[in-house]
């Protein structure tokens, strides 16, 4: 992306696709690719410069808009401080801040994650069940190793629920979810994994 700075302020963002009238001279897209920075410049287009170093995951926060600055002969696009999302499940408000009635409840990351534990350890159990309704319905033996399994994933659940749980702040959500490459050259998080069938 490009801009146009005028007298020392951006006054229009170009996307490179076309040409461009600057006062009385008429310009083609070839500028774009073909031109250097430098000659760019000299006519007030600028290559615009990303800066993400406030930019955070957007899993855990919201980030602002994209502001652009033109300073020190370069236009610069960067975040301003990102909000962390909620954790905990909070009340709705109203446009006055005054809570609803009917309360409505909006979950917090927590209950969506704890959530999303719960449905991938169903869909886990779920690969297994049929041995249980073979169980039920011709009496077969379930292999030791199919209810050891079942047993790990509602044990690892509930370990990853307590943990998702305990968590104080949506820094420590991320830091449960955030993987970190091992001796063993292994990536691993803090909360772990639900075990799963070889």
């Amino acid at each position: 992306m490009f801009a146009l700075v005028e007298s020392g302020s951006i006054t229009k963002y170009l996307n490179g696709n076309t040409g461009i009238q600057i006062g009385d001279l008429k310009y083609p897209r070839a500028i774009y690719t073909l031109w250097t920075e430098a000659e760019r410049n000299a006519i007030g287009i600028y290559t615009v410069e990303y800066d993400d170093s406030n930019k955070k995951d957007e899993r855990w926060y919201i980030n602002t808009n994209q502001s652009y600055a033109f300073a020190d002969n370069k236009v610069t696009a960067s975040y301003g401080t990102a909000t962390a999302k909620a954790h905990a499940d909070a009340n709705g408000v109203d446009e006055d801040g005054n809570e609803l009635d009917p309360v409505v409840v909006i979950p917090g990351l927590k209950t969506k994650l704890i959530r999303t534990v719960k449905s991938q350890a169903e869909g886990e159990l779920n690969r297994t069940d049929w041995y249980i309704t073979r169980k039920a319905e011709k009496n077969t033996a379930i292999p030791s190793a199919i209810t050891t399994h079942r047993d790990a994933v509602r044990s690892k659940q509930a370990a990853m629920e307590t943990a998702i749980t305990n968590a104080s702040d949506t820094p420590a959500l991320e830091t449960l979810y955030t993987y970190t490459e091992q001796e063993d050259g292994s990536m691993t998080r803090p909360l772990g994994e639900l075990p799963t069938l070889e």
